[in-house]
């Protein structure tokens, strides 16, 4: 493979606002390590800081800084639950491991937060829980029965009627919605930064501007070739998520990096800040559009949505999600908007994390679908309890071949599609 060149963290808001990054280092010449990490966001981070906790050396490599890809791009909001419901996934995978993916989602919000609070990770961290907002009769009634299942697993979940959610949303334009006190917000760029310095403190290695270039068997273990040096490790964990190449065969088939979109305003006058969702919970919407958003500590409005499936900056591929939040919140016509920024977002065929033992001592995980924050951050603490000797039956999720989509050639037209057509029945009822 050849190596990509680094590139600069992309502008954000985030990139503006964030805590700074930790010192840098860089990887010159040859190295042995026990476990070596391809990916310096949330999965990666999480995984060497909780390798190191337990006292086994990680060392993380990644192309450009950590938190470059959508760990500092994303929408920030802490949400719990994976894309299937509890009963679902009990359905499909049995009592116990349906019910242990049902937990693992359910509880990922608490390990965010509680590593925030251990290690004094300043990202402006607000637990004001995730609302989850029906726009038609089909999602309302989604929603309820979502709001039911976690109801019999005694989850702080509740159903909020038409006017109690536009009480806490500040807009009339929802039927109702969930409120899951579970979930929150951080500046993920933040959180990312904090994740490695804490990761470093704990005694693992981020290494910047560190492409992995080959991946090898090399007797037990694995050589991984890198421009400036070479890394011999026992065990080796992929944590590339949307931005995967072609390192593994066939891995990148598994995934459709989706670009998720967001715009930001300027701070708010207060009396406007105030008027939108005055509890500081974060929302999204279930709706055909993907748009969720929420305000932050300085009280700008970030508004997030599906993008144009490309890297871009370009004001003019933001308006739709800019439109949108106008007709949600009038008030905002006199805002600023003043950043737009997107990234990949890795979309699975079932829409659940896969985590993959493809070859002894090779662990991967990835495959978020929006989730990112909360599940990104629990796959790294599995992925460490899997090195450490926790046998697969033993894990929240189940060790599955990599299996590639199908077509994945054609999965730009596919995503177009698929959105379109899920447009055109929210918008005719069908």
């Amino acid at each position: 493979m050849t190596a990509p060149t680094r590139q600069p963290l992309p502008a954000s808001l985030y990139a503006e606002t964030a805590r700074p990054a930790p010192p840098e280092t860089r990887l010159d010449g040859d190295r042995r390590v026990s476990v070596a990490i391809v990916g310096g966001g949330f999965t990666g981070l999480s995984t060497a800081l909780h390798l190191a906790e337990r006292g086994i050396e990680a060392l993380v490599l990644e192309a450009h800084e950590p938190g470059w890809g959508a760990s500092g791009r994303n929408g920030g909001q802490v949400n719990p639950g994976l894309k299937w419901e509890p009963d679902e996934l009990e359905g499909a995978f049995g009592p116990e491991r349906g019910g242990a993916m049902a937990a693992l989602g359910g509880s990922a919000p608490d390990l965010v937060f509680d590593l925030i609070a251990r290690h004094a990770i300043a990202c402006e961290a607000v637990r004001g829980g995730t609302l989850r907002a029906a726009v038609n009769d089909r999602s309302e009634r989604s929603v309820r029965a979502s709001v039911e299942g976690w109801a019999r697993r005694r989850a702080p979940v509740e159903w909020l009627d038409g006017p109690a959610a536009a009480a806490i949303t500040g807009t009339e334009a929802y039927r109702g919605a969930s409120l899951d006190r579970r979930g929150g917000s951080v500046n993920p760029l933040g959180y990312a930064r904090g994740l490695a310095e804490a990761a470093i403190r704990a005694g693992a290695t981020v290494a910047s501007g560190a492409p992995v270039t080959r991946l090898a068997p090399a007797g037990s273990g694995w050589t991984l070739a890198t421009p400036t040096g070479t890394v011999t490790a026992d065990h080796v964990v992929l944590a590339t998520n949307g931005y995967t190449d072609g390192l593994w065969p066939r891995l990148k088939a598994t995934v459709a990096p989706v670009f998720s979109a967001i715009a930001a305003t300027a701070p708010l006058p207060p009396e406007i800040a105030a008027a939108i969702l005055p509890a500081r919970p974060v929302l999204y919407e279930i709706s055909a559009r993907y748009a969720y958003y929420r305000l932050d500590a300085d009280g700008r409005f970030l508004m997030g949505g599906r993008s144009v499936l490309r890297d871009s900056a370009d004001p003019a591929d933001y308006r739709g999600l800019v439109a949108h939040a106008l007709e949600l919140f009038p008030a905002l016509r006199a805002a600023e908007w003043r950043q737009v920024w997107n990234g990949r977002v890795a979309v699975t065929a079932d829409h659940l994390p896969h985590l993959h033992e493809p070859a002894p001592t090779l662990h991967i995980g990835l495959g978020y679908n929006g989730r990112g924050v909360a599940m990104a951050t629990a796959m790294g603490r599995i992925l460490a309890d899997r090195v450490a000797g926790a046998r697969p039956e033993d894990l929240p999720l189940p060790v599955t071949p990599i299996t590639p989509m199908r077509f994945h050639p054609f999965w730009p037209i596919g995503v177009k599609t698929a959105l379109a057509w899920g447009l055109m029945k929210e918008r005719f009822g069908f």
